[in-house]
């Protein structure tokens, strides 16, 4: 165990929500929650002020069930590109302090200051309170950070306390604070695994860590292995640094299933769900794709590659698919069996820099914005729940077993 770093991890607090109180300094005074689609019952809430918050509003229910609770709920569309805009002024406040900045997802930002510690007066504690300061009076903005000797106990540490606080998790006292916390509250326990887990008897993250590691590694696989070197304070994975960021030149995902794709359905499953994870990581890295490249595989592993350039750039599940389907339905006949499928965006642009929306005409304009907006919210859902928490409609009831591979970004 490497206990000499020094890492933190800076949460912003409700940040859509913060975002919308900013843009409009009247919502501050009312209780209100950021959701996808404001005119829609059935709409989810993505972000709740404290306000909301005291009326036991939660983020991923329906709106109608928030209105339940608190009948004078403010409800507010997202403004995604605002969001961006603050994401990036508050990472650029964090390299001040380092340059070692790995963003986890919009309003979350690991650092590790181990360097650059005897720099700002060598009290951790005391640098993540500048930082919370520091983007509180030039921002608006509150944060939670974490400060730990590792990456997975520094973001424990951001969610202990909220809002506006800093905690710290330290050699010393890890045991006191990590062990007793619930297993779910470790980053990755997701629903299957926390169900596995409670057969096993685990319930905090004190038992994860005391469990016997090969026990966990023939239930969970490596998954197993890993949840337990996080839960014992062992993780030593890098915090990766803003300055040494690779070009991705393509994002790319490929899945192996249960039993071989056969027919217009099963194809359209497999198509979906690939689409989706790679337009999911081209709107993490900020980029679109002008191209969408297709591999198809066989049992006996006879291949087959095509690719096909869109009239514009796109981060959209709903037109990459679109895309590889008419590939795939081009080049294969529906009757041959596929092993594995792959689906690749390639001529990569960053996001907005070359849409031309004179492309669209009047009728397809609204919809994209509103596919993009869905899609945005998705991705916001899953950051929060896990990948699993909301999926594609061509997945529903399939038996097909579908297993992500490592995605392929180059």
């Amino acid at each position: 165990m490497n206990q000499n770093r020094t890492i933190l991890h800076c949460d912003l607090n409700g940040f859509y929500a913060s975002v919308e109180c900013l843009l409009r300094p009247e919502l501050k005074e009312v209780p209100m929650a950021v959701c996808g689609d404001p005119d829609s019952r059935h709409g989810i809430i993505l972000a709740k002020n404290e306000l909301a918050k005291a009326y036991q509003v939660t983020t991923a229910e329906t709106i109608w069930q928030a209105q339940r609770k608190c009948p004078n709920l403010t409800l507010v569309a997202p403004h995604h590109s605002e969001y961006a805009k603050y994401s990036k002024l508050v990472n650029k406040i964090y390299e001040r302090f380092t340059d070692c900045v790995e963003p986890f997802g919009i309003d979350e930002s690991w650092l590790d200051i181990t360097g650059t510690l005897h720099l700002f007066g060598g009290d951790a504690k005391q640098i993540a309170d500048t930082i919370r300061e520091t983007v509180k009076k030039e921002l608006g903005l509150t944060v939670s950070v974490g400060v730990s000797f590792n990456k997975i106990y520094a973001k424990l540490g951001s969610d202990y306390k909220k809002p506006d606080a800093t905690t710290v998790i330290s050699p010393d006292n890890y045991r006191e604070i990590v062990y007793p916390l619930p297993v779910t509250a470790l980053l990755y326990v997701g629903k299957a695994a926390a169900k596995t887990l409670k057969l096993l008897g685990v319930r905090t993250i004190g038992d994860l860590a005391g469990t016997d590691r090969t026990l966990l590694a023939q239930k969970l696989g490596k998954m197993g292995e890993m949840l337990h070197d996080y839960a014992a304070g062992l993780d030593d994975s890098p915090v990766k640094s803003a300055y040494e960021e690779r070009e991705v030149k393509s994002v790319g995902n490929g899945m192996t299933f249960r039993r071989n794709l056969q027919g217009l359905e099963d194809i359209k499953a497999g198509a979906a769900a690939l689409s989706d994870t790679v337009a999911t990581r081209l709107r993490h890295y900020g980029l679109e794709c002008y191209t969408v490249q297709v591999q198809v595989r066989d049992p006996q592993f006879n291949t087959i590659s095509r690719q096909k350039t869109l009239e514009y750039p796109t981060h959209l599940g709903r037109e990459i698919y679109k895309a590889a389907i008419e590939l795939v339905l081009a080049s294969w006949k529906l009757n041959a069996p596929i092993r594995m499928l792959t689906v690749t965006a390639a001529n990569l642009v960053p996001q907005g820099s070359s849409e031309q929306l004179s492309l669209f005409n009047a009728q397809e304009k609204p919809k994209r914005e509103r596919q993009d907006k869905l899609e945005h919210t998705m991705d916001h859902i899953r950051g929060k729940f896990g990948r699993s928490a909301i999926g594609t409609a061509a997945l529903l009831g399939s038996d097909l077993g579908i297993k992500n591979e490592k995605p392929i970004d180059r």
